[in-house]
């Protein structure tokens, strides 16, 4: 590379972090984290899990080209914390939210800590409470008790714990639901959460009405529609023909976007998780694009 060419690369990088500490802003010592619009959305990593195992650096490339600039990792795809960081830098990528697993969150909070800020991101997401079917009050008073636990270490890092909905959390519960719980009985300095549009639709729940409920506990949006032939259900475990593109299903983003305007939202993220991604998210880029222009 030319000494011309490294400048301008390490101009537009130096940029990026800029833009970066914009977005992302750190969690105070009360557990607050400062108000701003939210932005175009990124993509989660998951929807590319396939071509990840391939190769990363390709598929890193190919979604950049695809007009994104901000990615939620949900795996390393067996690299170091300091080499996926690497690779974002190098196709001009931003990562804003750091996905682990539940039992790996709470036997290592410091390490999923550490991970996430070489990252770069300010957001550590779990996805899934084990538990056995059904899921109960007892699994969502011992998930509270964890998240407590390893919100507080992150919390220590700078860094702020999102639970990821999955459908079955909205099973009833004294006259609401298991979910209502979850957020009614957690302490938002440790936790808080990310909405999944399709896993809200589900179980037969409204996303819009939900985070107008709750419009200063989530922080990040999962944006995935469910087919409107869809059978409902509890069961956080649906047929791949269920995930269709966005606006061909039963949400209504122009509404959930309408929503987080007022909200606490930060970061949107598309999620397929078909074998078309290819195609398929291209288009509900699109889509979304055409409601916020």
């Amino acid at each position: 590379m030319s000494p011309k060419n490294q400048f301008l690369r390490l101009c537009t990088i130096a940029t990026l972090l800029c833009i970066t500490t914009a977005i992302c802003p750190k969690v105070s010592a009360q557990g607050e984290i400062r108000q701003n619009d939210p932005e175009e959305p990124g993509v989660v990593s998951y929807t590319f899990r396939n071509q990840f195992s391939d190769d990363a650096e390709g598929t890193l490339e190919t979604i950049k080209e695809m007009g994104f600039t901000h990615i939620e990792l949900s795996s390393l795809f067996g690299k170091s914390a300091e080499e996926m960081k690497n690779l974002l830098d190098e196709h001009f990528l931003i990562c804003t939210s750091y996905g682990i697993g539940y039992n790996d969150l709470l036997e290592n909070p410091d390490r999923a800590a550490e991970e996430a800020n070489t990252l770069g991101a300010r957001f550590v997401r779990v996805a899934w409470i084990p538990h056995e079917e059904p899921f109960t009050k007892e699994d969502a008073d011992r998930a509270i008790r964890d998240f407590e636990t390893a919100g507080k270490v992150l919390n220590e890092h700078g860094l702020q714990l999102l639970y990821h909905n999955h459908g079955y959390e909205f099973r009833p519960h004294d006259g609401k639901t298991l979910f209502d719980y979850l957020v009614q009985n957690s302490n938002p300095k440790y936790l808080n959460f990310q909405m999944d549009t399709f896993w809200v639709a589900h179980p037969g729940f409204d996303p819009v009405e939900l985070l107008n409920r709750y419009p200063q506990r989530f922080y990040l949006v999962h944006l995935k529609d469910l087919a409107i032939e869809a059978e409902l259900g509890f069961s956080g475990n649906t047929p791949p023909d269920y995930d269709v593109p966005l606006g061909e299903g039963q949400v209504d983003f122009e509404g959930v976007m309408e929503a987080a305007e007022k909200s606490n939202i930060r970061h949107f993220y598309i999620e397929d998780e078909t074998e078309d991604v290819l195609r398929r998210v291209p288009q509900s880029l699109q889509y979304i694009r055409s409601l916020v222009d």
